[in-house]
């Protein structure tokens, strides 16, 4: 069972810069090939930037030239939440959330490669990076 992290508004913006903030806790989306992980390719682990659950592995991302970080599978299924975002008329999508702290980390698509045909396109700022060593 998963033991959810709940803090005030006042609390997360403490913790996080105001771009974290607004992406993780208010729902919003930074601009396309301006993340700092759109294009790592460094290899490591991808863990939520709110609370460090590892979230997604280098092993799972690719290129998907949307200019977010994209993987087609979580570490761990129970490690993220889907919701129904109906936000854009006329264009529902499935957003991702931190299953431990509710963060804001992206949507989830069904134009991914194999073996999942999964596209996770995530925001950099509802992340950090763990590299490998």
């Amino acid at each position: 069972m998963v033991v959810k992290i709940k803090k005030t508004d006042a609390e997360w913006k403490e913790q996080l810069t105001p771009e974290q903030f607004e992406v993780t806790r208010k729902k919003g989306t930074e601009r396309a090939f301006t993340g700092e992980y759109h294009d790592n390719k460094a290899k490591g682990i991808y863990k939520c930037v709110c609370c460090g659950t590892p979230l997604f592995s280098s092993e799972t991302k690719y290129d998907s030239g949307t200019g977010w970080p994209s993987f087609w599978q979580p570490i761990v299924e129970e490690n993220v939440e889907y919701k129904q975002d109906l936000s854009i008329i006329f264009m529902p999508r499935t957003e991702i959330l931190c299953s431990v702290c509710d963060a804001h980390l992206g949507h989830v698509f069904n134009d991914g490669p194999r073996p999942t045909g999964k596209r996770y396109c995530l925001n950099s700022a509802s992340l950090t990076f763990e590299k490998e060593s």
